[in-house]
């Protein structure tokens, strides 16, 4: 590690700076440095070097951040190294790594803020904002040309893999998900619909500014060509949070709804979604379900752990018996 900050140091002009490591979270799939100047001017240098990805999906990635920021949507912009690249090669104990330079985003996770929205502004304008900008990285996704290319969502979602990826036992959920398969391939995927989505918008990959409740988003890591119902209906779900209060399972999931409603007035502002595709917004709960479900399979798998079913019950259970998913607790 200490080679690729030295060597990261030069690439990008950080000679004078200090480097401190971020705690991974469970499931990360990569090294965050945040990188200060002065004690003021600060980046986030990314350093990825599990091995399951391709120089060119990095590319493919970075390229898409920066047309983002250069055509004004709330994202991190990425920042070029002194020989103009987006993404560095480099090596440690003769494996590849990839690094690439962000711009740090104005504000700070709500987590850091205890899960308190800024003094004096309620909280509809928090639910508002979240989904303009979402709104805005999808409208201009509808208008980017890439590249390089990430993969397309049955690249990864289908059977094939799945099957070797879930365990012989699980062998009523397989079902549960391969039926879903079966009916995310009926789905329209014209441009109007479908194109580069991030893949996992929610407040872990956001900062608030708490003066103005502007939200910067990052970490494209896991973007990828799919429908952009997928990020809503991740909002949709992530509701959870904001209403664990109530016990009943029926009233949390009318509660999740009121705040979706209030995201997709803000998202409506900066791009359309059609009535069709919102109608089908269940199985696009469904799934990030199945997303989440996989997620956790292939950390336990990384990580050489059994899976605890704990971890997945809820949505498994959603899936298995169509039962509308109203979080933890439901039954």
């Amino acid at each position: 590690m200490n080679s690729i900050i030295e060597q990261s140091k030069k690439i990008y002009s950080l000679v004078d700076c200090t480097f401190k490591p971020v705690s991974g979270h469970e499931g990360g799939r990569n090294r965050i440095m945040i990188v200060s100047r002065d004690g003021e001017k600060k980046y986030v240098l990314r350093i990825s070097d599990i091995g399951d990805r391709s120089e060119n999906e990095y590319l493919a990635e970075t390229e898409f951040v920066r047309f983002l920021a250069e055509n004004g949507a709330p994202v991190a912009d990425v920042i070029p190294s002194v020989r103009g690249r987006l993404v560095e090669r480099m090596e440690a104990d003769g494996e590849a790594v990839y690094v690439s330079l962000f711009s740090y985003a104005k504000g700070m996770l709500l987590a850091d803020n205890g899960y308190r929205y800024r003094k004096g502004a309620p909280l509809t304008e928090y639910f508002y904002n979240t989904g303009k900008a979402l709104g805005a990285i999808h409208r201009l996704s509808g208008a980017y040309t890439p590249v390089h290319n990430r993969p397309d969502y049955f690249d990864k979602y289908n059977m094939t893999y799945l099957d070797g990826l879930i365990p012989d036992g699980y062998g009523e959920l397989k079902t549960a998900i391969a039926k879903r398969l079966d009916e995310f391939r009926t789905l329209p995927k014209d441009k109007s619909c479908y194109g580069l989505v991030h893949f996992d918008y929610s407040d872990g990959n956001y900062h608030v500014d708490m003066d103005t409740g502007a939200i910067t988003v990052f970490d494209f890591d896991n973007c990828m060509n799919c429908w952009y119902m997928f990020d809503l209906a991740n909002l949709w779900i992530h509701n959870e949070g904001w209403t664990r209060h109530e016990a009943d399972p029926g009233r949390r999931f009318e509660l999740m709804q009121q705040c979706f409603d209030l995201q997709l007035q803000g998202y409506k502002t900066e791009t359309d979604v059609s009535e069709a595709m919102l109608e089908k917004l269940p199985l696009f709960i469904d799934m990030v379900l199945i997303e989440n479900i996989v997620d956790e399979f292939e950390c336990c798998k990384r990580e050489g752990e059994e899976i605890d079913y704990e971890d997945i019950e809820n949505a498994a259970e959603s899936l298995i018996g169509s039962i509308p998913y109203a979080g933890f607790g439901q039954k």
